[in-house]
């Protein structure tokens, strides 16, 4: 049976999980999937081979993308989009429209929409929720704020963990910005919480927002909120700014809020006046700002992920979290307190871990870090059925790498003691440079010994 290239594409385009609109030079629809039918509350008949303006009638020359694309013969890149179908439903889409261009010259142009109506819906009763929280108080509550934690709930036995801690203690009761950095799963949120609880507006609203993967306009109207009016079916609205009046607002990822937005940020950082979308008055808010990013700051700046006036802005007072495998000496503090409230969760009895797991947790980088821990000793805490959790216990994909890293090693039995004791402090070497990225400082930490040692050993052993 032959297929022929029309129909292999066709199959390709209907697989795909977004909208995709095809007209040809005069506005004409040459191709419309089923997804974008569904976006619209359409049928793919209703406007396959209809012109674009008869379909929906609330769009213009001026207004509609796909025109506009052929028009100025440039592409436009995750734009809003609210119009009204032909059966008088409201949509709203993100779009990225592009010209189609044949032998160089415009033949047309294709739409690749994501609806968001509902995501925007949901952050929307989200914020009415959370409006309404705020508003009452639960006497069930022992922080009216809605923190969990305090700066208590940070565990560790890592002096240099502890110096944080002891230093956002005493700059809590500041009301400057903070930039908190680390790792995700190294406990930024609980920092954050602990510094808004030991702060001087405890009582105060604690809100926060992740600003990873929230389209630009939909983040702008949650964060500064929406007057009515501002566009179809839009009510007047309180932002997060407004909602945490008084309190700390935690924006978290915020190297991936869009730049655009971030200098309306910068604005209210300034000044500390918000004004809805659709508005043209401002409101005064007292909120303190905290700030997370799970890279380091230096990589996002050099990449142009964020503003650097917004982040010098936000810079004022800086935190970095290190790594589960840049405190090892976390590790068995940390097992042996989550082995002790899971014996509560489970009704067990378990005591600890045996010293050769222990021993193996420290070979390990932890990439998810402590978050990474905890489900770990979760897991071996439901199927442990002796006293101590043993390597028996593991999940099976940590069980397979502990296997596979003691088959390399198992190649040493075959050497000479002197040979061997080489092998492996080379590799032990070669291993802390790698999960550090180079940085000898910081592998002569994770080996135990003197950065000066280190090098001179990279040089004698000739490690790249």
């Amino acid at each position: 049976m032959k297929v022929n290239s029309s129909e292999v594409l066709s199959a390709i385009l209907k697989a795909i999980d977004e909208g995709i609109h095809v007209v040809d030079l005069h506005g004409n629809t040459i191709y419309y999937n089923e997804i974008a039918a569904k976006h619209d509350g359409m049928t793919v008949k209703e406007v396959l081979g209809r012109p674009l303006l008869s379909v929906f009638p609330s769009l213009s020359e001026q207004t509609s993308t796909l025109l506009k694309v052929m028009r100025t013969s440039k592409p436009i890149y995750n734009q809003t989009q609210v119009y009204v179908n032909v059966h008088g439903e409201q949509i709203e889409t993100i779009n990225t429209t592009l010209p189609i261009r044949v032998d160089g010259e415009i033949a047309g142009a294709v739409e690749i929409a994501k609806d968001y109506s509902r995501i925007k819906n949901l952050s929307e009763s989200l914020l009415d929720l959370q409006k309404k929280m705020n508003g009452q108080t639960n006497k069930r509550r022992k922080n009216p704020s809605g923190t969990q934690y305090t700066l208590d709930s940070l565990l560790t036995v890592n002096s240099e963990l502890m110096e944080v801690k002891k230093e956002a203690k005493k700059l809590a009761k500041s009301d400057s910005p903070i930039m908190v950095f680390g790792e995700s799963g190294c406990g930024k949120e609980l920092l954050v919480q602990g510094i808004h609880h030991a702060s001087l507006r405890p009582n105060g609203p604690f809100i926060a927002q992740n600003c990873a993967a929230i389209p630009e306009s939909l983040l702008e109207s949650i964060l500064f909120g929406t007057s009515k009016g501002s566009y179809t079916g839009a009510v007047e609205r309180p932002g997060l700014f407004e909602l945490a009046d008084g309190g700390t607002l935690f924006l978290d990822e915020i190297h991936m809020m869009p730049i655009e937005l971030q200098a309306k940020l910068l604005r209210v950082l300034e000044d500390g006046h918000v004004r809805r979308i659709g508005s043209t008055e401002s409101s005064f808010v007292n909120v303190r700002i905290i700030a997370a990013m799970n890279i380091h700051p230096k990589k996002a700046l050099e990449m142009q992920q964020i503003r650097a006036d917004l982040f010098y802005r936000l810079n004022v007072l800086t935190f970095k979290l290190l790594p589960l495998r840049e405190r090892k000496e976390d590790l068995s503090f940390l097992t042996n307190h989550f082995v002790q409230v899971f014996n509560g969760v489970f009704k067990k009895r378990i005591k600890g871990a045996n010293r050769e797991l222990i021993s193996l947790f420290h070979t390990y980088s932890w990439p998810g870090n402590v978050r990474e821990l905890k489900h770990t000793i979760e897991y071996m805490m439901n199927v442990c059925e002796q006293e101590f959790l043993t390597e028996n216990d593991l999940p099976v994909m940590l069980k397979q790498h502990f296997q596979s890293t003691a088959g390399k090693t198992s190649s040493y039995k075959s050497l000479s003691l002197r040979t061997n004791l080489l092998k492996l402090e080379m590799d032990l070497i070669s291993d802390a440079l790698r999960q550090t990225d180079g940085n000898i400082k910081q592998a002569a930490k994770i080996l135990d010994i003197p950065r000066q040692t280190l090098q001179y050993k990279i040089q004698k052993l000739q490690i790249e």
